[in-house]
């Protein structure tokens, strides 16, 4: 009974961006790891949590190409756990993650962070220790948690555009293929009874801060672009540099938003990162955290990264707890560095989220 009655944390976070801290000497996601088991340097109080949720951009590329090199890197800062293992953390690809469009889809990614445990040589994940285990392919798949469902969905390459990686930067507008869309539909609508987190490396369009149209990168009148919560790539999408823009290669499509305007209250919550900026900010009206959609909760848990877009970026995640029997659903925010106000528990950042159902194991 105990077991049963005991809270379920999960810490989110995205946007490690290990290649481009290690750059500065800073270890974006081992730092990370040990001030959540032992506190930080700089005053942050440890915190418990149960399984992580990785919302995406372990890698810090931006005209080239995740390596091996990076990937190593990325599995000796997981070495710093502790108290937890490899396998409580849950991933998806960002768009830095992305392997070149003439190699084989998301190799580096399936390689490296290996979400399936296929990879464990390089990777480290043996699917065996899943608390939780996963079912599905690198691209999409699933977990249960209690009443939770988990969709978990990666960022891929667009295969209309023909461009290079250099040219598109990584082509900061989210994509995701028709299948992934269809297989989440249905994993929606078969499961009414489950609480619904979806997990993709964007928000969807006009939900968090900055996530409208030209809010991620800025346009002048006469069609210049201009770097702030994002690179402007002129072949990237740069208007849509901030959320979802392509599915089944539809650009701007509106596929997931007209299926939740359809169906309010059917997803609990979207957990992202991609847009790395103060937790105070409400840029284009809209704060990290928003209800849409009849009551479908968007996160933006980026990132924990201090030197990715520096004009933006500051390291913070989130902790989010769930109690069971209730459906309130308790957000902290945590700053991983002194830069923005003292190292730890932010607590102006705190929201309660009231889910459409309440949780149970």
């Amino acid at each position: 009974m105990k077991e049963l009655e005991r809270e379920f944390k999960l810490w989110a976070f995205g946007d490690a961006h290990v290649g481009t801290d290690i750059e500065y000497g800073r270890e974006s996601l081992a730092d990370a790891i040990r001030q959540s088991e032992y506190g930080g340097a700089e005053g942050g109080q440890p915190f418990d949590w149960d399984i992580a949720i990785d919302a995406g951009d372990m890698s810090g590329t931006h005209l080239g190409l995740p390596s091996d090199a990076e990937g190593a890197e990325i599995r000796r800062q997981f070495s710093a756990m502790r108290k937890h293992r490899r396998e409580d953390v849950y991933s998806v690809s960002g768009n830095h993650d992305r392997s070149g469009l003439t190699e084989p889809a998301g190799w580096w990614w399936q390689k490296w962070i290996d979400p399936l445990g296929r990879h464990t040589e390089d990777s480290g994940v043996d699917p065996a220790a899943r608390t939780y285990p996963v079912q599905g392919t690198w691209e999409r798949y699933s977990f249960r948690v209690g009443n939770i469902l988990f969709l978990m969905m990666s960022d891929i390459n667009e295969p209309t555009q023909a461009a290079g990686r250099g040219e598109l930067g990584g082509n900061p507008g989210g994509v995701v293929s028709g299948s992934t869309f269809e297989w989440w539909k249905r994993n929606v609508e078969e499961n009414p009874e489950s609480i619904i987190v979806t997990v993709h490396h964007y928000v969807l369009k006009g939900t968090t801060v900055a996530s409208g149209e030209w809010e991620g990168v800025r346009i002048d009148d006469d069609g210049t672009l201009h770097e702030h919560y994002h690179r402007p790539f002129q072949r990237g999408t740069p208007n849509g540099a901030s959320y979802l823009y392509w599915v089944d290669s539809k650009p701007d499509s509106g596929a997931f938003e007209s299926y939740l305007e359809a169906h309010p209250g059917s997803v609990a919550l979207w957990i992202a990162g991609h847009t790395h900026t103060n937790p105070d900010d409400s840029y284009g009206g809209k704060t990290h955290i928003e209800q849409c959609y009849g009551g479908t909760y968007f996160m933006n848990a980026a990132s924990l990264s201090k030197h990715h877009m520096p004009i933006t970026t500051l390291p913070i995640s989130r902790l989010l707890t769930f109690t069971p029997g209730s459906s309130e659903v308790q957000a902290q925010c945590y700053l991983h560095t002194s830069d923005y106000a003292p190292q730890g528990w932010y607590e102006k950042a705190y929201k309660t989220l009231n889910l459409n159902k309440p949780f149970s194991w």
